[in-house]
């Protein structure tokens, strides 16, 4: 799934708008502002998609191929998607799931500007 499949999929989920991330593209729920769907560190090869911890580890264990991280998201709630998954119906659920978990979270507080 490239970059646009995943924002297009990811616009057709309820609430759901594009935006920016540390002024980069992405896809946030628009009830409390977080973004779920991102461009990562590894550009060239990955999509970043917010998700709980315990999912991450999870999804790294299981389907290490599609899941990873680079050292800049280890321990954080992120994991990254490889371009070239060979399940797209997965990758699509996950997206869907990021999107859920995002949801729940609570708004995103307003960043001082430097």
């Amino acid at each position: 799934m490239t970059w646009d499949e995943a924002v297009a999929y990811a616009l057709t989920l309820p609430g759901t708008e594009l935006a920016t991330s540390y002024g980069k593209p992405a896809v946030k729920v628009a009830a409390n502002g977080r973004a779920f769907l991102v461009t990562s560190h590894a550009t060239d090869t990955s999509f970043g998609l917010a998700i709980g911890i315990d999912a991450v580890d999870l999804l790294m264990a299981t389907e290490p191929n599609t899941y990873w991280q680079t050292p800049h998201y280890e321990g954080y709630p992120m994991v990254l998607v490889r371009y070239v998954a060979k399940d797209e119906e997965r990758v699509a659920d996950t997206i869907r799931r990021s999107r859920d978990w995002t949801a729940g979270l609570p708004k995103a507080r307003p960043r001082k500007r430097k």
